[in-house]
């Protein structure tokens, strides 16, 4: 870190104390822990191009939600881009991701527990008011497909394009728009006191197809088919059926 980035740094959060790059990592960023007198905040920074684009996405989501306080993440305190990287200073959340949740605990009682949690809290998210400034005019799914096609294009996915064309050709019939995360697995809510509490990683929240995040969800917690059920005892409101979680799981998330 330069000096130059690290006084951009502390004129948002006052003078670093500490600063230390953190063990769990996720795929698309570096992650520090940075820590003042006052408190503690994450720096997330990306190198690449698309995933600088992520970044700021993410950005954009947390600082409308300084004003709206209308979904559970992480707070916004500054997004600075450089040429060849971009940085998100956020605040440290408690707790811990489910991924490492489920990891450590110790019965088939507390896991499913934890999972229906998950299906839970995914469940409300999605039954919640859409807000005006939420609305959008092209439709998520037709977005993301042309997304995907640039993606192939300029390679930057292992998405193939036979795989992009099999799903322009079989796409599936529309439904109720929701309020979706746009990438609900394990590694992106955190655990507080037992319960999934918190979204992180909310890059792709917007109005879209919630049978993504469900079609997500249960893919990343396997196959376990008790751990599925746990998840359908907290997530109520519908059951993708196996062409959807197909489509989803292994089809349109390959190229994000």
């Amino acid at each position: 870190m330069t000096e130059v980035f690290r006084a951009r740094i502390e004129a948002t959060i006052g003078s670093i104390k500490t600063m230390e790059v953190l063990a769990e990592q996720g795929w698309t960023s570096e992650v520090r822990r940075v820590i003042t007198e006052e408190r503690t905040y994450l720096l997330k920074s990306a190198f690449k191009s698309k995933y600088k684009a992520w970044l700021k996405a993410e950005a954009n989501v947390l600082k409308q939600q300084l004003t709206e306080q209308y979904v559970p993440v992480p707070t916004y305190y500054n997004f600075i881009e450089e040429k060849d990287s971009a940085h998100l200073l956020m605040s440290f959340e408690k707790g811990i991701t489910l991924t490492k949740a489920l990891r450590e605990v110790t019965s088939l009682e507390g896991k499913y527990a934890l999972i229906r949690s998950f299906g839970a809290f995914l469940h409300q998210f999605h039954e919640m008011d859409i807000l005006l400034s939420w609305h959008r005019e092209v439709g998520w799914l037709e977005e993301q497909i042309e997304t995907a096609e640039h993606y192939v294009e300029t390679k930057q996915t292992d998405g193939s394009a036979n795989l992009l064309a099999t799903l322009k050709s079989t796409k599936l019939s529309p439904v109720r728009q929701t309020m979706i995360h746009g990438d609900y697995t394990t590694d992106n809510v955190l655990v507080v006191d037992g319960e999934v509490k918190l979204f992180i990683d909310v890059a792709g929240m917007t109005i879209g197809d919630p049978r993504y995040d469900e079609a997500l969800a249960i893919g990343s917690i396997g196959n376990d088919e008790d751990a599925r059920k746990a998840f359908y005892e907290g997530y109520t409101r519908y059951k993708v059926s196996e062409k959807e979680y197909k489509y989803f799981n292994e089809g349109l998330y390959e190229f994000f």
